[in-house]
């Protein structure tokens, strides 16, 4: 991978996507400081300058090498990875689907992946990560932590950042096969936040709050939770932004 680092941009998937045309596949955006971060549902992603990883990786894909239908794969692919690096470091780490990821209760990574298609395939996507490094106080966040909070010591971000790549370019090559991807999709349900777990959950295609059970995810992606509430205790199936966890 090529790290490309930035002193001050205003978010590494803008800046990648307006220089995609001159990106080679596998070029890495990293910020000092970014200061119009973006994450899922048009939030926005506060990061102290200096102290924690914010990057964008920049994939590009020959024409039905991934179909637009597979971008599912490429969120299990980054997480999975910042599964690994965060339990390198002994922490357990879950992941609330579709891709944030929790310690506890406590958010330490977000993701936000943008896709650029052409026809029915992906010509090329923006994995773009914030990921708390060495941030002490989260004034924005009531819910938010950091390697640092959680170690109790500084870690130097670029090598944070090395140490991510390297297992980003391990899982790189079991998103080509059938049964890599079935080695990724094991790692991701896993390590799934609430999974089997008695929890709260707001349904907004009906207005309404249940206590479920996370179950796993459908093939197609979508999340499954099994309503212990509604008659019959159906299970349910939700796609981004249908359902929210009530923590």
């Amino acid at each position: 991978m090529n790290v490309i680092w930035l002193d001050t941009i205003d978010s590494t998937n803008t800046e990648a996507l307006r220089r995609l045309p001159e990106l080679q596949s596998g070029t890495v955006l990293a910020a000092r400081e970014q200061t119009a971060g973006r994450g899922q549902r048009g939030n926005s992603w506060f990061s102290e300058p200096g102290k924690n990883l914010t990057f964008s990786i920049v994939l590009k894909f020959e024409e039905g090498q991934l179909s637009a239908a597979d971008t599912i794969w490429l969120n299990y692919l980054i997480s999975v990875t910042v599964v690994d690096f965060l339990q390198s470091h002994a922490i357990w780490c879950k992941v609330k689907w579709p891709n944030d990821v929790y310690v506890g209760r406590n958010k330490i990574c977000g993701i936000l992946i943008e896709n650029v298609l052409k026809g029915s395939s992906v010509a090329a996507a923006v994995i773009g990560v914030g990921l708390n490094i060495n941030q002490k106080e989260f004034p924005q966040l009531a819910n938010a932590t950091s390697l640092w909070s959680l170690t109790g010591k500084e870690h130097p971000v670029d090598n944070c950042l090395e140490k991510l790549m390297e297992g980003f370019e391990q899982w790189l090559p079991y998103l080509s096969a059938p049964e890599g991807r079935s080695t990724i999709f094991s790692h991701y349900s896993t390590h799934l936040f609430n999974l089997d777990v008695n929890a709260r959950y707001h349904d907004y295609l009906t207005d309404r709050e249940y206590i479920g059970i996370i179950k796993g995810v459908a093939p197609d992606g979508r999340l499954m939770i099994w309503d212990l509430e509604a008659p019959g205790k159906p299970m349910r199936y939700y796609s981004f932004k249908e359902v929210g966890y009530i923590l």
